[in-house]
């Protein structure tokens, strides 16, 4: 039987190709393998405005959003897959200083085409749509959905958090940029954060 494609060159098809080669490397990862990586960095700024700082109690119930500020926060994300499971599953560890360990953790399905759908907890989702962009790797939010007993339910969350925009641009051979913003109509961004990082051999 022959491989697997990595999962994103699943979802990208013939624009895999147009990624950069560093991002190409830390997402190399096939569906129904053992495939794992772990990617260090720096978070240059972790922010959220003072109006976002309403919607995190809520948002943490259901692991969403980091819920501190700060600058040069050390992160190393680590990405794997499982032999019984076709998803990416994410686990970012934020270090900020004089706290514990903060975790996000979240899993990735690739569900037709171009769209993927990234979980939380509690069978919450945000709908992306992946493209190669200039070499990077860029995900656009297409709105939220509740899976429920296998249904995909839209939920109006967009109303208070705005869309999203992920992206994650080579650097050079071995390091890549990322950022991520949710930004609301009325109030602007809500939350940001972005840093550097580096893929070991």
């Amino acid at each position: 039987m022959a491989a697997r494609e990595p999962i994103f060159q699943e979802v990208l098809g013939e624009d895999w190709h147009r990624l950069g080669g560093v991002i190409r490397r830390h997402y190399f990862l096939r569906a129904f393998s053992d495939d794992s990586i772990c990617v260090k960095g720096v978070m240059r700024e972790v922010w959220h405005s003072a109006i976002a700082k309403c919607l995190i109690p809520p948002a943490r119930v259901f692991g969403a959003l980091v819920p501190y500020r700060g600058t040069d926060v050390p992160i190393e994300v680590h990405y794997n897959v499982r032999p019984d499971d076709g998803t990416i599953h994410w686990d970012r560890v934020f270090h900020f200083a004089g706290r514990p360990p903060f975790h996000f953790r979240s899993y990735m399905e690739h569900v037709g085409g171009n769209d993927v759908i990234e979980f939380i907890r509690f069978g919450v989702g945000m709908r992306l749509k992946v493209t190669a962009e200039d070499g990077a790797l860029v995900f656009r939010d297409k709105g939220y959905i509740w899976r429920m007993f296998g249904v995909d339910v839209p939920l109006p969350l967009g109303l208070l958090l705005g869309r999203a925009y992920i992206e994650e641009r080579p650097v050079d051979a071995g390091r890549f940029s990322m950022r991520m913003t949710l930004t609301h109509p009325l109030f602007g961004e809500l939350f940001r954060y972005g840093g550097d990082f580096s893929v070991g051999d």
